[in-house]
């Protein structure tokens, strides 16, 4: 088995991603203070957009996009502040963006953290979510937008404005300028002077794309935390789960298992609250796929026992506590049940199988 093997060997992703129409609820991240600090009631506002508060607390859970959109349109409204997706921004940073911002911070230069968030923003944060580099003779625009019309989402629009702009300032370190922000929004006069207050240039309105243009030599810049080792194995692995593209049910609550076993804490309940669905809809929808929950817990399992124990280097404890087990004998127990074969039994067959002949005559 080669290197690269190796760490990609599993069938699907560590975690569970986000389906269609989903995003990362780190998305609400600070969004609780801001709405407290505004006079509201933060979790009454998520439960009547259809936010599970519980789900908004856990930045690594799935929400729906059209709920986030229409509750950041009403905390506009409601406050009457048309720039509050712009005043949340202010209370996060890039790694809303989850994973992909890690791989951003490693690469080598600028453009290669821009390409690299271009790539895998809809894989990691929401398939909704699309990002565009148009390249100009002296300036280059980093644009997004969405996949879906999802109606009136100037403060989502907001929101990333300022995100994306603190992940270039990132990158690009503190003497990164932008030379204009363009909004495919209608904004007030006076709330363009605070937005170019805010981000240190000219805002255009009413164009045709969002979008931050910055001097095209920026994209040759390296970057001061770049970590080559780093960027391949989180490269390397981003590639593995966007071309696998694992988005039924059955599939999405495989690769939940694989990333809750090491917890200790797998239960159909925390999978129901990690991909944004009800117990009764999750299990419904298992239900007409002919599989049950506990069917996929014991199936992810046996196969990553299987995969472990083939590595001589991880100790029956520390296999045991990666499935989930407090303790080894239970896993002992539970092996020889799905196998016939203890653990150190598998392990000593499948090194007999895998070790070289060494007595036998050279060639």
């Amino acid at each position: 088995m080669s290197e690269g093997e190796f760490f990609y060997s599993l069938d699907g992703p560590l975690d569970a991603l986000p389906a269609e129409r989903q995003m990362r609820a780190a998305n609400l991240g600070g969004f609780a203070e801001l709405a407290r600090r505004l006079g509201g009631d933060p979790w009454r506002i998520l439960e009547r957009h259809g936010i599970d508060p519980r789900t908004a607390k856990d930045p690594e859970s799935f929400i729906d996009c059209q709920s986030v959109v229409d509750a950041l349109e009403y905390c506009g409204a409601q406050f009457n502040d048309p720039l509050f997706g712009l005043r949340l921004a202010h209370l996060q940073e890039p790694d809303v963006y989850g994973c992909v911002t890690a791989l951003c911070r490693s690469a080598a230069t600028v453009g290669e953290a821009i390409e690299s968030f271009q790539k895998y923003l809809p894989v990691v944060h929401s398939p909704e979510s699309v990002v565009e580099v148009v390249q100009g003779k002296d300036l280059v625009e980093l644009r997004w937008g969405e996949r879906t019309d999802l109606g009136v989402n100037d403060q989502a629009h907001y929101q990333a404005l300022i995100l994306n702009m603190k992940l270039l300032r990132m990158l690009g370190g503190p003497r990164f300028t932008p030379h204009y922000v363009s909004l495919a929004l209608d904004v007030r006069s006076k709330d363009i002077a605070e937005i170019e207050s805010e981000i240190g240039c000219r805002v255009r309105t009413r164009a045709q794309a969002n979008a931050i243009a910055f001097p095209i030599q920026v994209l040759d810049q390296p970057i001061a935390t770049s970590n080559r080792l780093l960027f391949r194995l989180v490269d390397g692995y981003l590639a593995r789960v966007k071309a696998m593209h694992r988005t039924t049910m059955v599939e999405r609550v495989e690769d939940y298992v694989r990333g809750a076993l090491p917890s200790g804490n797998c239960s159909i309940e925390r999978c129901a609250e990690k991909l944004g669905v009800s117990v009764r809809t999750l299990q419904a929808r298992l239900t007409r796929s002919e599989v049950r929950f506990s069917d996929i817990l014991e199936r992810q399992r046996i196969e990553l026992a299987k995969e472990y124990l083939k590595q001589d280097q991880m100790s029956l404890d520390e296999v045991a506590i990666l499935l989930g087990y407090s303790e080894q004998t239970s896993f002992g127990r539970a092996f020889k049940r799905w196998t016939g074969q203890t653990p150190q039994r598998f392990r000593s067959l499948t090194g007999m199988v895998s070790a070289p002949d060494l007595s036998a005559p050279a060639a």
